[in-house]
């Protein structure tokens, strides 16, 4: 096989991998899973939604028999007592006049935050 025929081989095995291949790093939902469907979810459920956010990321500290500062979050009726005070927002949105939560931890991304606020917003429902 000539030098010629080489190059045009390899030219066109490199052309057909760049042309077939995808970036498996271009999906949207992979690079960024909380970003994707998030609005998706308008009337979130409590058992399903919100309750698996709070165990990731809240009742490490505030639940079982000691929650830290005696805020317990892993029950509907513990949770709606920060809901009905405005507390639960105004720690997870990091707002003034409120202690920042998760504490020593990353804020909750837009999206968990999000489904939180519809979830209280379309009635706060132990559902």
């Amino acid at each position: 096989m000539g030098s010629k025929s080489l190059k045009t081989n390899s030219f066109i095995l490199i052309a057909v991998l760049l042309l077939t291949s995808r970036c498996y790093y271009d999906n949207e939902a992979v690079l960024y899973p909380d970003s994707v469907n998030c609005t998706d979810v308008p009337n979130p459920a409590f058992s399903t939604d919100i309750l698996p956010i709070l165990n990731a990321r809240c009742n490490n500290c505030h639940g079982g028999s000691s929650p830290s500062a005696d805020i317990k979050l892993d029950t509907y009726n513990d949770v709606m007592k920060y809901v009905n005070n405005g507390s639960l927002m105004g720690s997870i949105n990091h707002s003034s006049g409120y202690s920042a939560m998760p504490k020593n931890s990353s804020k909750l991304s837009s999206c968990q935050i999000t489904k939180i606020q519809n979830w209280i917003t379309s009635g706060g429902l132990n559902n």
